[in-house]
C-alpha cells in the first residue's frame, strides 16, 4: 500500500458509524491538483482487480477516472496494474460506497460505471444493494445534470430492479439491451473479468444506461 501511496486518495472511514461520517465528514477532493488538468471526471464502484478501469484510461486519456473498491487486497492489485502501465489519469479510493460524498465533491462526475455489483438477492440486504434508492440519491449528488450511470450485470432479476430504482429517482433509462454481445453496444464495450467469466457459461449479460435529468 506504501508504495501505491501516489494514487491512493483515501483508506477507511472517518468514524465507525457510516451515516454520522456521510453527514458530517468532507474531505473533498481537488481534482485540478491531483490530476494536473481540468479534463472530465468518470467513477467506477468496484472495480474488482482494475481490468476495465485500466483499459478505459488506456483509450481514453482525456478523461480522468476514479476508482472505488472497499476490499484492499483487491484494490492493491488494481493499484499495482495502473502503476505498471505507468497511467496517470486513474487515482482509488479504498473506502464504503456509502461515503463517497465524504470525498466526491456535487455534480462533479460525468460519469458512473456499476460493472457486476453483487446483486444480495436477499430482501433484508436491499440497502446495501448498489442500485437501491439509498445509493441511487448519493449518485445524484454527484453526478452532473445529464450525466450518466452504466450498469452490466448478468442477474436479470437484479437488472429489473435496478431499471425500476433508476426509474423510480428520476432518471431516463436508455438502449436497455439483456443480451450485450449480441446487441448493437457491443462494439466499443470493454469486456470485464467477471464478464468474460459469465459470457463462457453462457449468459446474457444485461446493460443500460440511466441519465439524469435537471429537475
Amino acid at each position: 500500500m506504501e508504495r501505491c501511496a501516489a494514487i491512493l486518495l483515501a483508506r477507511g472511514k472517518p468514524c465507525k458509524n457510516l451515516k454520522e461520517a456521510a453527514e458530517n465528514y468532507r474531505f473533498l477532493l481537488n481534482y485540478a491538483e491531483i490530476f494536473g488538468n481540468s479534463n472530465p471526471v468518470e467513477l467506477e464502484i468496484g472495480c474488482g482487480n482494475g481490468g476495465f478501469l485500466l483499459e478505459k484510461a488506456k483509450r481514453e486519456p482525456a478523461v480522468n477516472f476514479l476508482a472505488v473498491e472497499l476490499c484492499t487486497n483487491v484494490i492493491l492489485t488494481a493499484m499495482e496494474r495502473t502503476m505498471a502501465a505507468e497511467l496517470k489519469n486513474v487515482r482509488f479510493l479504498n473506502i464504503p460506497a456509502e461515503i463517497l460524498q465524504c470525498y466526491i465533491p456535487e455534480r462533479s462526475v460525468r460519469k458512473i460505471y456499476l460493472n457486476f455489483s453483487t446483486p444480495l438477492p436477499e430482501k433484508s440486504r436491499e440497502k446495501q444493494r448498489l442500485t437501491s434508492q439509498r445509493f441511487l440519491e448519493i449518485y445524484k449528488t454527484l453526478l452532473v445534470f445529464g450525466g450518466i450511470i452504466e450498469q452490466k450485470t448478468d442477474s436479470a432479476e437484479f437488472f429489473d430492479y435496478s431499471i425500476s430504482g433508476f426509474q423510480a429517482a428520476g432518471f431516463r433509462v436508455e438502449e436497455v439491451t439483456r443480451d450485450l454481445h449480441r446487441s448493437a453496444y457491443a462494439q466499443n464495450n470493454i469486456v470485464t473479468e467477471y464478464e468474460a467469466n459469465f459470457a463462457s457459461q453462457g449468459k446474457p449479460i444485461c446493460r443500460c444506461l440511466a441519465v439524469l435529468e435537471q429537475p
